[in-house]
C-alpha cells in the first residue's frame, strides 16, 4: 500500500509562483509514474503533469507547458511540482497520485494524496 501526502499549497497572487510537494509512505513508488492532477470547484477533474518512474520522461497538459515543471527524488518517495506564472484559471485543489502506467487519464492512478489547495488572487 502506498500512501501519498501533498504539501507547499496556498495563496498567491497572479505572477507569482507555488512548488507542491506528494511524499509517499508505505512501499516504495520508485516503480510507480507519479502525476498531478486538479480539481476547480464545479468543474471535472483535470490532468497536469506526469513524470515516469525514472524522471526520465514528463507529459505536461497544454495549459501549464512552459510555467509547471514536475520533477522527482526516488530516494525521497517525493515527486515536486514547481508552478510558476500563476493565474485565477489556475485555482483548484492540486492531487498527486501513482500509478503503475504512465498516462494522463486518471483512472489509471491507483493511489491518491487527499489534496492541497491552491489560490491565486488576481
Amino acid at each position: 500500500q502506498v500512501q501519498l501526502v501533498e504539501s507547499g499549497g496556498g495563496l498567491v497572487q497572479a505572477g507569482g509562483s507555488l512548488r507542491l510537494s506528494c511524499v509517499a509512505s508505505g512501499r516504495t513508488i520508485s516503480s510507480y509514474a507519479v502525476a498531478w492532477f486538479r480539481q476547480a470547484p464545479g468543474k471535472e477533474r483535470e490532468f497536469v503533469a506526469t513524470i515516469n518512474w525514472s524522471g526520465g520522461s514528463t507529459k505536461y497538459a497544454d495549459f501549464v507547458k512552459g510555467r509547471f515543471t514536475i520533477s522527482r527524488d526516488n530516494a525521497k518517495k517525493s515527486v515536486s511540482l514547481q508552478m510558476n506564472s500563476l493565474n485565477p484559471e489556475d485555482t483548484a485543489v492540486y492531487y498527486c497520485a501513482a500509478g503503475t502506467n504512465y498516462v494522463s487519464s486518471s483512472y489509471e492512478y491507483e493511489y491518491w494524496g487527499q489534496g492541497t489547495q491552491v489560490t491565486v488572487s488576481s
